[in-house]
């Protein structure tokens, strides 16, 4: 048994296995070096001090340290109940924002006029209370304008819909909060790690405003063009919707990246062969398309929510024409009544954002552009051979899923269309934009390596391969990749 000064000594104190090619981890009989130090930053006790030396003085009475130093305060890497946690804030995000969309597609977004955060909690239960609520909704234009009609019954069933969105937010952000702070308290996630949840956190509670704000903007006469039945603006409506796409993709990128350093250290002896697969030049191609389809179907989501807001999807029912042609008149599509200044200069983008007819056809082109993107992507990553041998095996899965689901996306989307936007097929449209958004994030996470697992990985193999001298080191520990 020898202990070996290595990197001026810091390592001096720990026993070497001769075998492992690391001066600071004991591997066992059976266990590849990248396992041993997987353990090691995993935090569990892999280190072992050389008996005839002394501990240090400055760790206490029989504390271990590593590296030569205390334990650190904030462990090496995040725990996979951090991600499977995330996992499930994320479906949770998921399920609120196909409610979010039942809820404006049966225009029972109105129905409450106040916001309480914590006394809003508690819905009507006696009459005097319903009593009152309906005498708030019976204040409000949606009631004078678009339903002088209805019945306490009738409103109630609005009531209860917007009440439940409301509460499940109200679900989503303390089933998030309490478990932060608990793995913040105990130190189950690294600081960069913690710093990114806790932005999460706040974009939660924003997205709580941006919701009330979007609702207040129903509410006022004069936020809504005369003659029209009022409704919320659109601009906000889209803020809302991309804070939730925010949020949710924030999640899912988090968990994905956490469940991609676990597996790492967990098969590490497959961890060369998997890295030098994803970092492989064939790839760049996949790689940047991946970060392109991502940013194309949010901004088709977004301009989904530019159409729910406008009402643009009761126009022109037909595919693949809009009045006879694959474009409605110039006349229609760009009207001077949307501009409001004197020159004319805002009215290109303000039809974009403001007329129905303009807005609908823009989500078309945004659509059929998405639906050739994954289409033409597929085919790349199957018919250009140097791509399809070094594609991960996963990537490839989520190449499949992603052509599936942007194929019924767009059935969907048509038949949605040419019946008149109905609930169930609006609501599952809306659904599948956010499914196929998921697919393009875990493809892009699964094309990519994150520059500080790849840090990690390179000073791992260059500490393993040290033994050699620079002419017989592998060309692939010598790849100035592994250096970033």
């Amino acid at each position: 048994m020898r202990s070996d000064n290595i990197g001026g000594g810091q390592f001096s104190r720990f026993r070497r296995n001769p075998q492992a090619g690391f001066g600071d981890v004991e591997t066992g009989p059976h266990e590849s070096p990248l396992n041993a130090l997987g353990r090691s930053l995993d935090g569990n006790p892999t280190i072992t001090y050389h008996p005839a030396l002394p501990k240090d003085p400055h760790a206490g009475n029989g504390q271990r340290t590593v590296f030569g130093k205390h334990r650190p305060f904030w462990p090496r890497r995040d725990g996979t109940v951090v991600a499977r946690w995330l996992f499930l804030s994320a479906g949770s995000v998921f399920g609120l924002v196909v409610l979010g969309g039942l809820t404006r597609l049966t225009e029972s977004g109105l129905s409450i006029t106040e916001w309480r955060p914590v006394a809003g909690s508690v819905p009507p239960l006696s009459k005097a209370d319903w009593a009152s609520e309906f005498d708030k909704y019976r204040a409000s234009p949606e009631f004078a304008l678009l339903n002088p009609n209805i019945t306490l019954n009738e409103f109630k069933k609005i009531y209860w819909m917007e009440w439940g969105h409301r509460l499940w937010g109200r679900v989503v952000g303390i089933t998030y909060v309490v478990p932060l702070i608990y793995f913040v308290l105990k130190r189950r996630v690294t600081p960069r790690t913690a710093v990114k949840l806790c932005g999460i956190g706040g974009l939660i509670g924003f997205q709580g405003f941006l919701g009330w704000w979007m609702v207040k903007s129903g509410l006022k006469d004069d936020l809504f063009e005369p003659g029209s039945h009022p409704r919320v603006s659109q601009y906000r409506l889209v803020s809302h919707l991309g804070t939730a796409f925010i949020i949710y993709g924030s999640m899912v990128w988090m968990g994905l990246n956490i469940m991609k350093e676990f597996r790492f250290f967990k098969e590490a002896d497959h961890g060369r062969w998997r890295f030098r697969k994803s970092i492989a030049p064939y790839l760049n191609v996949p790689r940047r398309a991946s970060l392109a389809l991502t940013v194309l179907v949010f901004i088709t989501a977004m301009s989904g929510g530019i159409v729910a807001g406008l009402d643009a999807g009761m126009i022109y029912n037909e595919w693949p024409l809009m009045d006879g042609g694959l474009a409605p008149p110039k006349a229609e599509l760009f009207k001077d009544f949307y501009s409001r200044r004197l020159d004319k200069a805002d009215r290109w983008w303000r039809n974009m954002l403001e007329n129905p007819a303009m807005a609908q056809l823009d989500h078309r082109i945004l659509a059929v552009t998405t639906f050739s993107s994954v289409i033409a992507l597929w085919a790349y990553t199957r018919l250009k051979v140097e791509t399809a041998e070094r594609m991960p095996p996963r990537a490839k899965v989520l190449m499949l899923r992603a052509v599936q689901i942007v194929c019924v996306q767009a059935a969907l989307g048509i038949t949605t269309l040419l019946y008149l936007v109905p609930v169930p097929l609006a609501a599952a449209h809306q659904a599948g934009s956010l499914a196929l958004f998921t697919v393009a994030l875990a493809l892009r996470n699964r094309l990519i390596v994150s520059r500080l697992l790849l840090s990690r990985c390179g000073q791992i193999m260059r500490k393993k391969h040290d033994r050699f001298t620079p002419q017989h080191r592998p060309s692939w520990i010598s790849n100035r990749k592994w250096s970033r």
